[in-house]
């Protein structure tokens, strides 16, 4: 697992990789809140490299969301490939997480 942060305007993109799940969970917390607390107006994970993701790894993206609202930072997916989308909509997560197809279009939804 990896997390890679970038500035991309008034945005943060944190490009995760790799499996979210128990194994790795506390060190994508720390990670996750590092770019969070980098972040000044939104956050914005792209999830195109993640292979995996159970039920440790959703808890680490809702905890994130929380943490990022504590700190008035958007947070928002984006690119996440069909598994971790339908991880989303099975669990209704995709209804409390900002969910885009593409990077572009949650940097334009978040710059507004």
């Amino acid at each position: 697992m990896s997390v890679e942060t970038a500035e991309s305007g008034p945005c943060v993109v944190a490009r995760v990789r790799g499996g979210m799940d128990y194994t790795v969970q506390r060190e994508l917390r720390e990670r996750l809140t590092q770019a969070i607390d980098r972040a000044e107006q939104a956050l914005i994970l792209d999830m195109a490299g993640v292979t995996f993701c159970d039920s440790a790894g959703l808890n680490v993206l809702l905890g994130a969301r929380r943490e990022a609202g504590r700190c008035e930072v958007a947070l928002a997916l984006a690119c996440a490939p069909g598994t971790v989308r339908r991880v989303l909509e099975m669990t209704g997560a995709d209804q409390v997480l900002r969910v885009y197809a593409t990077v572009a279009d949650a940097e334009a939804a978040l710059s507004r």
